[in-house]
C-alpha cells in the first residue's frame, strides 16, 4: 500500500495523479502559505487539511475546523470572530471566535464557496491585517493562524458571476490543491477498501470476492471516498468472512446506464468533428460494451441493465459488430 501518514492519519494513494498531489502537499506543509483544497463532496478535503496541519510546524498548536455551510448567516460573524458581552441581546458574556481559538495553529474553513459577500469582506480584512475585532468591540486582537480553505466548486466561476470577491480568492488561492473524484482514480479503490476493512473489522479478516470487487470498481461513487467508507463500515457489521456481490447495496451492485454514459463516452463530447448521428452511434456502442463488461458477457443481464429487450440488444450488438 502506497500511502503517507502522520500518527494515525493516513492519506492513501496508488493512483499516479494522487501520488503527485501528495508529493506537492509534502512540499508546502512546512510553509505558512494559505491552501485552497478543491474537490467534490466526500473526496477527503478535511483529511487533507488535518494532514497539512499535523505535518506542519504548528502540529502541537490548535487545529480548528468549521463547516461554513452548516452555520446560519446571522451567527457566522460571531462564530468566526467572537463577540463582546452585550453585542447582541443574547450575548450574555464575552466569547472567543474560532480564529482567536486557533491562534498559533491552523484553521480550516470548509465550504468557503457558501460564504456570503458581507462575511467575505470581513474575512479578507482579518487575513490581510492579521488581527480581528470581536463583534461589539473596538479593540483589535492580533492573530497568527495558518489558513486552509476548501471549496466544492471552482471559485473562479463564482468570481466571474460576482458572488465571490476576487481579492479574497487571490488571498486564499496561494496553493491550490485539486483533489480528483474517486471515479477518476479507481486504482485507489482496492487499497481504500483494504484500509477501511482493517479499520472497521479489527478482530477478523474480511476478504472481497472478485464479482464484488468488480462492482466496486464499476460504480461511479457520487459520494466519493466518504460513500465508500460508509459502505465498507456497514458491510463489516453484517457480512461473514467474505464480501459477496449480493451483500452490496443495490446501487453499487447494479449500477446505472447513466454511469456508463459518463464513464464511456467522453469521446462524443471532445471531438468537435462528430455530427449528431455519429454521437448517437458512439453512445450506443459504448453503452452496450460497458453493460457487457459489467455483466461479464451475460447478454440477458446486460440488456436488462439498459432497459432493452434481449432481441433489441442483440440487434444492436450485430449492428456494431460486437461479439
Amino acid at each position: 500500500m502506497n500511502g503517507q501518514q502522520n500518527k494515525s492519519l493516513v492519506l492513501i494513494a496508488r493512483n499516479e495523479k494522487m501520488r503527485e498531489i501528495l508529493t506537492r502537499v509534502d512540499k508546502i506543509v512546512s510553509s505558512d502559505s494559505s491552501v485552497l483544497l478543491i474537490g467534490e463532496t466526500g473526496v477527503g478535503k478535511e483529511i487533507f487539511a488535518e494532514y497539512i496541519h499535523q505535518t506542519s510546524e504548528r502540529a502541537q498548536n490548535p487545529f480548528v475546523k468549521i463547516g461554513l455551510s452548516a452555520l446560519p448567516v446571522d451567527l457566522l460573524e460571531s462564530e468566526l470572530f467572537g463577540h463582546e458581552k452585550g453585542a447582541y441581546t443574547t450575548a450574555m458574556s464575552d466569547k472567543k471566535g474560532l480564529f482567536e481559538i486557533a491562534n498559533t495553529g491552523s484553521i480550516f474553513l470548509d465550504d468557503i464557496d457558501d460564504v456570503p459577500l458581507s462575511i467575505q469582506t470581513k474575512l479578507l480584512r482579518v487575513l490581510e491585517s492579521r488581527e480581528l475585532m470581536r463583534v461589539g468591540s473596538t479593540t483589535p486582537i492580533p492573530i497568527d493562524v495558518r489558513l486552509i480553505t476548501a471549496s466544492k466548486v471552482d471559485l473562479k466561476n463564482l468570481v466571474e458571476r460576482g458572488i465571490f470577491r476576487a481579492d479574497l480568492f487571490y488571498r486564499i488561492n496561494v496553493v491550490p490543491i485539486n483533489i480528483p473524484p474517486l471515479r477518476e482514480r479507481t486504482d485507489d479503490i482496492p487499497t481504500l477498501i483494504e484500509h477501511f476493512l482493517k479499520k472497521y473489522s479489527r478482530n477478523r479478516t474480511i476478504n472481497v470476492s472478485i464479482p464484488a470487487l468488480k462492482a466496486f470498481l464499476s460504480y461511479s461513487w457520487p459520494g466519493n471516498v466518504r460513500e465508500l467508507k460508509n459502505v465498507i463500515q456497514r458491510l463489516s457489521l453484517f457480512v461473514g468472512n467474505e464480501i459477496m456481490l449480493d451483500d452490496l447495496p443495490q446501487e453499487v451492485k447494479t449500477g446505472n446506464p447513466v454511469d456508463f454514459l459518463i464513464k464511456a463516452c467522453n469521446k462524443c463530447y471532445l471531438e468537435d468533428s462528430m455530427n449528431f448521428d455519429q454521437i448517437v452511434k458512439c453512445l450506443e456502442h459504448n453503452l452496450i460494451n460497458a453493460s457487457l463488461n459489467k455483466s461479464n458477457g451475460n447478454q440477458s443481464q446486460a440488456a436488462k441493465t439498459l432497459g432493452l429487450s434481449l432481441s433489441t440488444f442483440r440487434d444492436k450488438m450485430k449492428k456494431y459488430g460486437i461479439n
